[in-house]
């Protein structure tokens, strides 16, 4: 009876996601989201063509155009693409993050239609991840300015572009740097407990480890929940490329914590899991990236680990969609309670362009009708 009431609320919150993304489409044009304004989008295209999350937006649009095969999802998902065409141009500012930006945009566009102009854009954002590989210190620098030793777990979400890069072209470099990277953040910013760094600086000559800053956490030795996120799917996509048993026990290590964490609230995670108990903050967005991961480890593990995993998943998907959903058609944005950094006042407890990403791959895994964008 459980899985049978599951399978209605999935069918449900389906056709709800697709009649909010629909009337969203409509509205913005060629417009690309961040966080809604009293209930409007303001375009990120126009105040900050750079900006990391440039791409989750055309993400969302990409998952719904294979799962419902609806042309106009594809349209509006190409003109952003196309869009980003002005960061290349710009260049400065762009940093690891190119891989939220290409890989929902170009890279998932080359895959689902095989735009070589598309395939293009990605080979093009895949090389400038790996031209920022240090080979003493085997790690990709996250960030700019005068941070040539930093690294950051976000980074774990990023490097799938350069497995991506390797399979396309059959060159395996793209792959070594992907790999040495993620070997340096295995030891270097996940603790022996299942948690993580967000940050950490690193000698650029040698690769030594000289500090771990707090970052988008409360503080420094603090667990910033969306960093747990990062590793827990980030390690588990790159089990997925590499087949490297080490980085699939990575995964399940951060999702034990992060499970034993996030039940605790309802499934719906703080911030951070190490912060004062007030004042409360949530980051809903955390919650369903980590599904993402949790569903990504349910593929690779036996039937009783499967389950698991699944279920934890759901109970996250579940827990946000019925307090944090907005189904509203008339107003942008659909999943609140989402956190930016547990210092930052202004993206605190708002809807989140890469939340509603998170749920809609979330809620398309669970229905087996996603599309693997990493």
């Amino acid at each position: 009876m459980a899985a049978e009431q599951d399978s209605v609320w999935l069918e449900q919150t389906f056709d709800k996601l697709v009649a909010k993304v629909d009337a969203q489409a409509d509205r913005l044009g060629p417009k690309i989201p961040y966080v809604p304004e009293n209930g409007v989008y303001p375009d990120m295209g126009e105040r900050d063509i750079i900006w990391w999350t440039n791409g989750f937006w055309s993400g969302i649009l990409w998952q719904l155009y294979h799962a419902t095969g609806r042309e106009k999802f594809a349209q509006i998902a190409r003109t952003d693409e196309e869009r980003l065409d002005a960061a290349f141009t710009q260049y400065t500012g762009l940093h690891h993050d190119v891989g939220f930006m290409w890989l929902h945009t170009a890279v998932a566009d080359y895959r689902l239609t095989g735009n070589e102009r598309s395939k293009a854009r990605g080979l093009h954002a895949a090389h400038l991840l790996a031209g920022r590989y240090n080979p003493r210190g085997k790690f990709i620098r996250s960030w700019n300015r005068d941070r040539a030793g930093w690294i950051i777990v976000d980074s774990m979400l990023n490097i799938p572009l350069l497995y991506w890069a390797r399979d396309t072209l059959d060159d395996p470099r793209f792959g070594f740097v992907a790999e040495d990277h993620a070997d340096t953040v295995l030891t270097k910013v996940l603790r022996g407990d299942g948690s993580v760094n967000h940050i950490a600086v690193l000698d650029p000559n040698n690769g030594d480890l000289l500090e771990t800053p707090g970052g988008q956490g409360f503080e420094s030795g603090s667990s910033w929940s969306r960093g747990q996120a990062w590793a827990l799917y980030g390690f588990a996509l790159s089990y997925l490329h590499t087949g490297k048993k080490e980085y699939l026990d990575a995964a399940k290590r951060v999702a034990h914590y992060f499970i034993a964490q996030v039940q605790r609230t309802g499934w719906i995670p703080l911030v951070d899991f190490r912060a004062p108990a007030e004042p409360v903050k949530r980051d809903s967005s955390a919650g369903l990236c980590a599904a993402c991961g949790l569903l990504e480890i349910a593929k690779h593990v036996g039937e009783y680990e499967k389950d698991f995993y699944r279920e934890a998943a759901l109970n996250i998907v579940r827990a946000t969609e019925a307090s944090c959903a907005d189904w509203d058609t008339e107003r942008d944005g659909l999943i609140g309670a989402a956190t930016a950094a547990y210092h930052d006042e202004k993206a605190s407890n708002a809807s989140i362009i890469y939340g509603d990403y998170y749920f809609t791959e979330a809620l398309l895994r669970l229905l087996d009708r996603d599309v693997l964008l990493w």
